[in-house]
């Protein structure tokens, strides 16, 4: 006989019955000795395997949209003649992105790997997608911040005959920023949601818009902190939409959710931290609209918007991982939709059995 570390997870043996004139336990005659289950993996152990990622992902997360954002918020600056908007949100955009992907990078363990990311292009990745959309971002944002860099020291920055070459690159290179702003924003819900991990993948048709959504708050919130009052009416509009449409993707999200799947995001810490971003949301749309015009309202209502985005991002990180480590997440919703679908008569492809 031997043992096992699971032993202690096995359900007591009952005497085992036979037919008279024979031994109960000769073995002559088996019977059931398990219970039937009702939900629960191998010795309780998790279905799917949760990613290692902490906090290092969590702030690519927010810095990412606010990256995104800011480079969207930017082309509102340079439409409605509010230079200084603009000038600000590049560098804000800049900034971000530089943070965000030294953070990726250590999550990675090592620099070359990210390198090693871009020796493909594969459309159907979200994650090879996103590392060609992070370098290539970085590159027009580069060229944006610097041309305004130059300009507020009075065109002093040691760059020589490439200053004109410099200037020339901004029209494109802010034209590359606005088109890969979105889907900078926003591709991180996309890559959430293309795994296996219960609560994000089945969010999958709404956090690419609640990330886009939570990159304009964070964007908005920025542009806020950072700019006269007089030059942010487009942050403050961006504000308004991206409130409405981060709180109506997460209830549209949690709707469509099954139970199991959607009890993460509103239970432990990760609930407490997305309760307290839906109220940050609010609280700063609504001083941004309302108040926006003083200075410090502008601020304090800044700040929250900026904390509400990074609480939804990292709220959702978290809810995920817990998702993936109880395996009631994960089976509960497998048996729903596996009910659901014997009740409408269909029981003979590879899914559903007669049973």
């Amino acid at each position: 006989m031997t043992t096992s570390r699971h032993d202690s997870h096995r359900p007591p043996e009952t005497p085992r019955g036979g037919k008279k004139g024979r031994k109960a336990d000769d073995g002559a005659r088996e019977i059931p000795v398990v219970e039937k289950p009702e939900f629960s993996s191998y010795y309780g152990r998790p279905v799917v395997k949760a990613p290692p990622w902490g906090d290092e992902i969590g702030a690519y997360l927010f810095l990412g949209g606010l990256a995104g954002g800011s480079a969207l918020l930017s082309v509102g600056g340079q439409l409605t003649g509010k230079p200084t908007l603009q000038r600000n949100a590049r560098l804000t955009a800049l900034g971000a992105v530089g943070l965000g992907t030294a953070a990726l990078i250590h999550d990675l363990g090592r620099p070359e790997r990210f390198l090693y990311m871009l020796r493909t292009f594969k459309p159907t990745s979200p994650m090879s997608m996103g590392t060609w959309l992070l370098s290539s971002f970085s590159t027009a944002a580069g060229v944006t911040a610097t041309v305004e860099i130059d300009r507020l020291t009075g065109y002093r920055l040691p760059l020589g005959p490439g200053r004109k070459l410099l200037h020339g690159l901004e029209g494109p290179a802010e034209l590359g920023t606005s088109l890969l702003g979105a889907p900078l924003a926003s591709y991180t819900g996309a890559l959430l949601a293309d795994t296996a991990v219960p609560t994000w993948n089945a969010g999958r048709d709404e956090l690419p818009y609640l990330f886009a959504s939570s990159a304009s708050l964070a964007a908005s919130g920025a542009a806020l902190v950072t700019t006269p009052t007089h030059q942010t009416q487009p942050a403050r509009v961006l504000s308004a939409v991206g409130a409405i449409g981060e709180l109506a993707s997460m209830k549209i999200m949690k709707k469509r959710m099954h139970p199991a799947e959607a009890s993460p995001l509103e239970e432990g810490t990760p609930g407490k931290m997305l309760e307290w971003a839906e109220r940050l949301t609010i609280a700063g749309a609504a001083g941004s609209v309302l108040l926006g015009g003083r200075r410090t309202a502008a601020v304090a209502s800044g700040l929250m918007m900026l904390a509400g985005s990074a609480l939804t991002r990292v709220g959702i990180l978290r809810a995920g991982i817990a998702s993936a480590k109880d395996p009631r997440h994960t089976v509960e919703p497998q048996k729903a939709r596996l009910q659901k679908r014997r009740a409408k008569g269909v029981v003979d492809d590879s899914i559903t059995t007669v049973g």
